[in-house]
């Protein structure tokens, strides 16, 4: 079944980048629908990290076309930044800035209106109450994790660009940022593209995976439909043989332009 336009919250097509007469993104395609969770999964070096920097507009693609929620990231970007947000632990938040100088900075960035009502908020949901005076530089990697999900959720984004969303924290709090995160997107509509090395997280949240060889999209499905696919028991068993290109079951390239749906 076709999805409608207005439910296409993220669209791709023909995605390539190009460094140093490398091509690290090659042809990637696939459209996020509203409300949905959809994974991009691969190796290091696999490509994720340079497709969420384009869908972010702070790499301009080589080649090809992305609109997040109506809007051409290249030449309208401003236009929608405000509805979307992006986590990642491995970029930090300004170290010398406590948390709440942090929040409080980027809720006025991006226009939220009261910021200290909406840093409360933040505070109580997330359990940042006693990290709030900190500095960001003084915190553990667990706590800059947790800092860095409130960041992403100040303006109450409707899409979300999540990259390894759990490093760093203990199992319990993992889960239950993980139940955070589903709560939220089923209040809000939100729609989330999701890097992770955590299959089991992945296994959870994600309607939809893609998985990325080569800067290249080399095959997608359900976390279900891939395990049947690949005749193996776990996602994290699929994820190895599409890295080390061992599969018991080798699928046929899928199609240009197919949709994550």
């Amino acid at each position: 079944m076709s999805t409608s336009t207005t439910d296409r919250v993220i669209e791709v097509a023909g995605l390539c980048k190009e460094f140093n007469g490398k091509q690290v993104v090659d042809d990637v395609a696939f459209t996020v629908t509203r409300g949905q969770t959809v994974a991009l999964l691969g190796a290091n070096g696999a490509g994720k990290t340079t497709t969420i920097a384009m869908l972010l507009g702070l790499l301009l693609p080589t080649a090809g076309r992305i609109q997040v929620l109506g809007e051409d990231m290249v030449r309208h970007r401003y236009r929608v930044l405000g509805r979307i947000n992006f986590s990642s632990p491995y970029v930090d938040l300004p170290r010398r800035l406590t948390v709440a100088q942090n929040l409080i900075f980027f809720a006025r960035l991006y226009g939220v209106p009261d910021p200290k009502a909406r840093l409360r908020e933040l505070a109580e949901q997330l359990d940042l109450g006693p990290l709030l005076r900190q500095r960001i530089g003084e915190l553990s990697a667990g706590q800059k994790t947790r800092a860095s999900l409130a960041k992403a959720l100040i303006n109450r984004p409707e899409v979300i660009l999540l990259d390894e969303p759990t490093a760093s924290l203990d199992p319990d709090t993992a889960d239950w940022v993980r139940s955070y995160l589903e709560a939220y997107q089923e209040r809000r509509g939100a729609s989330i593209l999701l890097a992770s090395h955590n299959m089991a997280e992945v296994e959870r949240l994600a309607a939809m995976v893609l998985m990325m060889r080569g800067g290249r999209i080399v095959d997608r499905g359900t976390p279900s439909e891939l395990i049947r696919r690949y005749g193996r028991h776990t996602l994290e068993q699929v994820f190895l043989d599409i890295v080390r290109e061992t599969g018991a079951a080798r699928p046929s390239r899928p199609e240009r332009g197919t949709a994550a749906r």
